[in-house]
């Protein structure tokens, strides 16, 4: 069985993200969206908060499933039998950093590769920080993240659900 691991924080998860979660669904027998415990950024949103998010929004892929992780993502990775890490890019800026993890990954396992992929162009703009800013400062969001993140964006900043 061919699994996929395509990792990140998602504070929150957007259409980009689902994007690429839908296209590695067709590519891969078993997805896995792994959420990080990651200790040096200040998350919005709590990890059981984030992982109930992405796990509300692969109801339609029964190939995909979500889960946490607070360890090196390699190893993560062997632990799940994984042999591929999916990773995001959105613009030429993304693919040093993107470029150097996968460096460091292969260093510490060479039997999982990283593949990086594109969001649809409509998406190349969007990340989470953004659109927690739009969010925050009461602005649409409509067509960046699913029904149920913006709902749960309008609660952390106290704004009415179909404010955002």
């Amino acid at each position: 069985m061919r699994t996929a691991i395509y990792p990140g924080s998602f504070d929150p998860l957007t259409n980009g993200h689902l994007d690429i979660i839908q296209r590695a669904a067709k590519l891969f027998d078993h997805v896995i969206v792994a959420v990080a415990k990651n200790e040096g950024k200040q998350p919005l949103f709590s990890l059981k908060e984030r992982l109930l998010l992405v796990q509300q929004s692969l109801g339609d892929l029964p190939n995909v499933q979500a889960d946490t992780f607070d360890t090196l993502l390699v190893d993560y990775a062997e632990k799940q039998n994984g042999q591929t890490i999916i990773r995001g890019l959105r613009a030429v800026s993304d693919f040093e950093f993107e470029f150097q993890l996968a460096l460091m990954n292969r260093k510490l396992n060479g039997r999982v590769e990283t593949i990086f992929m594109m969001p649809k162009e409509t998406y190349t703009f969007l990340s989470s920080r953004i659109v927690k800013e739009i969010a925050r400062l009461g602005g649409n969001v409509d067509g960046f993240v699913p029904p149920h993140v913006r709902a749960a964006l309008a609660g952390k900043f106290g704004l009415p659900s179909g404010q955002t």
